[in-house]
């Protein structure tokens, strides 16, 4: 019997293997949290697909998501990363990576990890819906706005509200699995026994 999945990912490998396997699974790991906040904002006005199947490119190019590396990149790098046509070349994106990485760093030595601020919007815990089908879903919430908002003001660039509510289901920090998709109750049963990557 064919498992029900959340229909958006459905007929694509590479979207079904995300879906079943990473897709609102809680992620406490800085390194981990990182990569999907990079490849976040170089999703904003693309569709998540073109980022998942660039998704190898990207960790080759930005040298495993290591923030420590990107915060210092130099123009000579930034040259090399306008030129790899296996990424988004996008200069304002490639240079909001290498921001976001500094940022990134501040956030962890004001909060002692990143996880521990980001997660402080949800109490540490998981927000856990129940839409029966996509249309309930939302592209933004009052939350990924204070979210959105609160790191504008420390300087992050391309953290628009839909952004952080895609950062938001990407890292678990909400489950938005419909409530028929087999993962839904899976995901769920991990946010209970405080199962995290």
């Amino acid at each position: 019997m064919d498992k029900i999945r959340c229909s958006w990912c459905e007929g694509n490998e590479i979207y079904e293997q995300y879906h079943d396997f990473e897709w609102g699974v809680p992620v406490y790991d800085d390194q981990k949290l990182f990569e999907f906040l990079i490849l976040e904002t170089f999703q904003a006005g693309l569709s998540w697909i073109t980022i998942l199947k660039k998704r190898e490119n990207f960790r080759l190019a930005f040298d495993f998501f290591d923030y420590n590396k990107i915060a210092v990149y130099d123009e000579d790098k930034f040259d090399e990363l306008m030129r790899n046509a296996g990424i988004i070349r996008n200069k304002l994106k490639i240079k909001a990576a290498i921001t976001n990485a500094q940022l990134f760093m501040e956030i962890q030595k004001e909060f002692g990890s990143f996880s521990e601020y980001i997660w402080s919007f949800t109490n540490g815990k998981p927000i856990i819906n129940s839409f029966k089908t996509l249309v309930g879903v939302p592209a933004t919430t009052e939350r990924s706005d204070i979210i959105s908002k609160a790191l504008k003001k420390r300087g992050f660039k391309f953290v628009g509200s839909t952004v952080i509510y895609a950062y938001m289901q990407a890292t678990g920090m909400v489950n938005d699995h419909i409530t028929s998709c087999f993962r839904y109750g899976e995901v769920n049963l991990l946010n209970k026994k405080g199962h995290a990557i």
